[in-house]
């Protein structure tokens, strides 16, 4: 049988699996740092390879992947429910944006199209790693919208 989500958590073959709000809030919180921990270095690749972003692409790094996730962890820890709203579009842009520029078009951000250099698998790690903890806060933004 599948699992789906309830108000009260994932329901696997008929048993219900709790995740309250609170344990949201705190793997929500906890994504959040983990995404900026690879933010990081991936930010570093980025200027050590030199692959430069357009204005607007970074207008939008900065909203959407920096602020926007920081701003949502800082909801979710005063128990405000627009947190998990917050870090389920953050990441869910954040995620969206990330795929096509390091996985699916063409261009010096693309992971199959770098050139060798010491930068090269930091900046290819850490855009799989990205992918990763977006697709996880938009997961658990989700499940916390759907939580009491």
């Amino acid at each position: 049988m599948g699992d789906w989500a309830n108000g009260d958590g994932v329901t696997r073959g008929g048993e219900t699996l709790l995740m309250n709000q609170g344990r949201l809030r705190q793997i929500g919180i906890a994504t959040v740092i983990s995404h900026l921990l690879v933010v990081t270095p991936h930010s570093l690749a980025h200027t050590n390879l030199q692959i430069d972003m357009n204005r607007w692409q970074n207008i939008y790094i900065g909203v959407v992947i920096l602020l926007g996730p920081i701003v949502s962890a800082v909801l979710l820890a005063m128990r405000r429910k627009t947190g998990f709203t917050l870090l389920s579009l953050t990441m869910a842009g954040s995620l969206v944006f990330g795929v096509y520029y390091h996985f699916i078009a063409a261009g010096p951000d693309n992971v199959a199209s770098l050139h060798e250099h010491p930068w090269t698998s930091t900046f290819q790690l850490s855009a799989v790693f990205l992918a990763v903890t977006e697709l996880c806060g938009t997961v658990v933004g989700v499940l916390g919208m759907k939580t009491r």
